[in-house]
C-alpha cells in the first residue's frame, strides 16, 4: 500500500500547515557612543571580524598605537583632539551648541561677535572636560573639599569653616554631610557625593537610598553630586518624589564651578564697546 501511495506522491502530511517565511535575525549597528544599549556585551560584535566586546577589556586602536609611538610631553584633551578618531568620538558626546564651535565653524556671514562667541563656547567645552579630568585625578578628600568650596561660593553654609565642619561629618544616617542653607542655619540641606569615573552612572537605587535617609532624618531637601551621570530612571525618580532632591552630574558640576569661579581663574576679559546713540543726539 505504501509503495502505491509513494508512487503517486501521496505519502505526506495531508493537513494544511502554515509555512513560515525565512526569518532573518535583526542586528543593530552602532557607529558611535550611546547608539545601542545591551544588557549583555559578552558576544557583541566588534568592528573587526572575529573580535567581540567584553566587559572590562579595552583594545588600543591603530590611532592610539601611532600616538604612543611618538608620545607627547603632556597628553590632554587638546592634544587628543588632533586625532580624527578621538575628535569624532568627542564631538558625539558633546552638546550640539558646542560641537564644531570654532571660528572655522561659524557661518560665513557671522559677525565678529558671533565668531568670538563660537570660539568661547568651544573653549568652555574644553575647560569643562579638563576640569572633570583634574577632579578624577585627585582623591575623595579633595572632592569633598571641592563641594565645600562650591557650596560656599554659591552662598550656602555661611562661612567656609562652618561648611567644612558640617559637610565633613560622614555616616550621619546614610548621607555624606549636612550644610546650612543660610547663615543663621534656619534650614539644612543634606549632601550625598559619588566620585565615579565616566561611564559609571548613578542609578535609581542610590538616589532612592539617599531619599530614604532624608525621610529618616526628617529632611526635605538634598543635593546629590557625582562626577559621572545619572541614569534616566534615577532622574525620573527624583522628579516625582515629595522631597526636593537636586541631582548634579559631572557636566553640571563643572558648569557651576566655572560660573562661581571655583577651580578656575580669568585669564583675559574682553569688553565690547558700542556707539552711545544718546550722546550724539542734539537737544
Amino acid at each position: 500500500m505504501y509503495r502505491i501511495l509513494a508512487a503517486n506522491a501521496e505519502v505526506r502530511e495531508r493537513r494544511n500547515l502554515r509555512r513560515h517565511p525565512v526569518y532573518t535575525r535583526p542586528e543593530l549597528l552602532a557607529t558611535g557612543p550611546n547608539q545601542v544599549w545591551s544588557w549583555d556585551i559578552t558576544k557583541l560584535k566588534g568592528p573587526v571580524k572575529g573580535q567581540f566586546f567584553k566587559r572590562g577589556r579595552f583594545a588600543i586602536t591603530p590611532s592610539g598605537t601611532a600616538l604612543l609611538a611618538n608620545p607627547p610631553t603632556k597628553l590632554d584633551t587638546q592634544h587628543l583632539l588632533s586625532v580624527p578618531a578621538f575628535r569624532e568620538f568627542y564631538r558625539a558626546d558633546q552638546p550640539e551648541e558646542t560641537v564644531g564651535a570654532t571660528t572655522q565653524g561659524a557661518a560665513p556671514s557671522a559677525t565678529p561677535e558671533e565668531v568670538i562667541e563660537a570660539a568661547f563656547n568651544a573653549t568652555q567645552a574644553a575647560l569643562r572636560t579638563e576640569l572633570l579630568e583634574r577632579i578624577l585625578q585627585n582623591g575623595p578628600g579633595f572632592f569633598e573639599g571641592l563641594i565645600v568650596d562650591l557650596l560656599v561660593a554659591m552662598g550656602y553654609g555661611g562661612s567656609h569653616r562652618n561648611a567644612a565642619a558640617q559637610l565633613g561629618r560622614t555616616g550621619d544616617g546614610g548621607v555624606d554631610g549636612v550644610i546650612n542653607e543660610d547663615v543663621l542655619g534656619l534650614d539644612r540641606v543634606y549632601v550625598q557625593a559619588k566620585r565615579y569615573t565616566p561611564g559609571t552612572s548613578v542609578g535609581r537605587p542610590d538616589v532612592q537610598a539617599f531619599t530614604g535617609s532624608l525621610v529618616g532624618l526628617g529632611a526635605t531637601k538634598g543635593v546629590f553630586v557625582t562626577t559621572s551621570t545619572f541614569s534616566p530612571q534615577a532622574v525620573e525618580f527624583a522628579a516625582r518624589i515629595p522631597q526636593r532632591v537636586i541631582l548634579i552630574d559631572g557636566k553640571r558640576l563643572t558648569e557651576l564651578m566655572i560660573e562661581h569661579g571655583v577651580g578656575v581663574r580669568s585669564s583675559r576679559v574682553l569688553e565690547f564697546k558700542r556707539i552711545d546713540e544718546d550722546f550724539f543726539v542734539e537737544e
